[in-house]
This record gives structure tokens, sequence and C-alpha cells, in this order.
């Protein structure tokens, strides 16, 4: 029934986004190990964006062969799954289930990879489906989906920070082990979460180096979907926001993907 809504509503619909994205290698790494898509495709069921981003994890070999082969599939699962789902209306757990079926997958090669090349090799994982105004999300890793504008969370201390939410939890342990990854580890169901956008908000990908040196509020008040009108404005402000982070010490790759929903 849940499903069968969500198709009727979106009758009539036309919404567009207005996107962009920063991809950094930084000042220090001799490659950057993360890998991004930004992919959309307008449909006769509305149109449909897919954005991943994959951090490489740097402690280990050939990282940015982890993240470039998850891209990839998930690119090509975009296009040969996901777009034939919608076409054929399939509910969105099948949705799901599908994407969960691929990191299987991808588990596997890279762990037979690795097993070939005597090394050990991983990266996370978050993707972010945005069909019109319904999001899902797969996550697994310490990249970050925020939410921007519309809505309230927690800053330190339990201070209320206005305009960004968090929707990912990072599976780290420590300071920065990754306790579930893509990779030569074993399988981990990705964390899922599915939502509506409401009114003027916005989705901001981004990897673990992006986030590091910016508070939630500087996030908040440099991206916040009411300032944004052109896409050039987003490119602009994530931009701004990496060299920030260089100039205050970070030292990793960094990647963001920022995404407004528009009518």
């Amino acid at each position: 029934m849940e499903a069968k809504t969500a198709y009727a509503e979106r009758k009539g619909r036309k919404m567009k986004y207005k996107a962009g994205v920063y991809w950094e290698r930084g000042r220090i790494a001799d490659v950057n190990q993360d890998s991004l898509i930004l992919l959309q495709v307008l449909t006769g069921r509305g149109r449909i964006l897919l954005a991943a981003i994959c951090d490489g994890m740097g402690g280990l070999a050939q990282g940015e062969a982890a993240s470039g082969y998850v891209t990839r599939r998930l690119q090509e699962w975009f296009y040969e799954s996901l777009l034939g789902a919608i076409r054929k209306k399939k509910p969105f757990w099948v949705i799901r289930r599908s994407l969960d079926r691929l990191t299987y997958h991808m588990q596997e090669q890279l762990s037979l990879y690795a097993g070939l090349e005597k090394c050990d090799l991983g990266t996370t994982m978050t993707v972010l489906l945005l069909w019109e105004k319904t999001f899902l999300i797969w996550h697994l890793g310490d990249s970050r989906v925020y939410r921007l504008g519309g809505q309230c969370g927690h800053g330190p201390n339990n201070g209320r920070v206005s305009d960004v939410v968090c929707m990912t939890r990072d599976h780290v342990k420590g300071t920065n082990r990754l306790t579930k990854c893509v990779g030569s580890f074993g399988y981990e169901r990705p964390d899922f979460c599915m939502g509506t956008l409401r009114g003027k908000e916005a989705i901001l990908l981004c990897s673990d180096g992006f986030r590091h040196y910016v508070t939630n509020q500087e996030l908040a008040d440099a991206l916040s979907p009411e300032l944004i009108r052109e896409e050039e404005q987003i490119t602009r402000r994530l931009q701004e926001i990496g060299r920030a982070c260089m100039q205050r010490g970070e030292r990793d790759n960094m990647s963001a993907v920022y995404i407004r929903p528009v009518k």
C-alpha cells in the first residue's frame, strides 16, 4: 500500500535538481582514493537521481581500486537494474534488496581480488537514491549524508544546531578504525533509511575529509537551500568549504555531492 501511494503521488510532477560535486586530492596525498558518481534520468515516472561517495581505506593498499570498482558497479546497477524496476513499478523493498545483493556480490569480488593480490582493501559506501522527493540511503563506513533546511538537530552538549541533520551513523571504532565497509573483510549489510524531503530542503553527501574541520553550523550556513539559486553557487561553496578544511589542517582526500530538488 505504501509503495502504491508513493507511485500515485508522483503522477504529474516534474521535479528537477540543482546539483554540484567537489573532488579534491588535497595537499598531502599522492592519489585521491575517493570516488563519486552523480547520475540522473528523467523517466515517465519522474526524475531519478543516484549519488554515491566511496572513500578508499587509506591505510590499505589500492584504496582507489576498491572505491572505483564500487562506483562503477553502482553506475551499472542504476542503468541496468534500477530504472527497469521503477518502470515495472517494483516496490521500494525490492529496490532495497537489489542493492543489498549487489553489495554482497561486490564484497565477494573484492575478497577474491584481495586473495589473488595477497592484500587487504576496502572502501566506504554511501549511496543516495532520490526519486522526486523520496530518498533512499544505503550506508557503510564514515562518509555521511546531511539533510539541510527545514529541520533542527543537536550539536555538542545537546545544543541546538539549526537547519542540518546527519542521517547516517559512523561505523568507526576508536579514532579512525572502520568497523563496516565494502572490502576483503566479510559482508556487512548496509544501514538503510528512507524518507521524504519537505519544502526547501537539500542533501549533502561527503567523505570524512570534507567535514572533519567544519562544524554543522558552518555547513548549514554555507549550503542553506534558501541561498542556493544556481548550480555555480553550489560548486563555489563546496570549494570554499574544501579550502577552509585544508587551511585548518585537513590532510585527507575530500569529496562532496550536494543536491537540491526544485520544481
